[in-house]
């Protein structure tokens, strides 16, 4: 359930899409969770750094731009690379 003021989601519904059953409130945008591709933080281990790529669903707080379901999460942190000062027996 996408607010068209805001364009960010505000729910998620299980709702087959029948509007004899069920009437979305007026100003949602509905979308289909499961083909809507949204973008999330992934690490790119060649890079080493985190970018936005089309990968998973979408959820509450995501905003819409018109084609993605967008994560309003931050960027995350780089992932902590251990040190290793000399060899180390296993």
């Amino acid at each position: 359930m996408v607010n068209e003021q805001t364009n960010i989601c505000d729910n998620v519904v299980v709702w087959d899409g029948d509007t004899n059953t069920w009437t979305p409130p007026a100003g949602y945008l509905m979308l289909v969770q499961e083909t809507t591709p949204a973008k999330n933080w992934v690490w790119n281990f060649n890079t080493e750094v985190w970018e936005l790529v089309v990968d998973g669903l979408g959820g509450i707080d995501y905003t819409w731009d018109g084609t993605y379901l967008v994560t309003t999460e931050p960027e995350p942190p780089a992932p902590i690379q251990p040190v290793v000062d000399g060899a180390q027996t296993l």
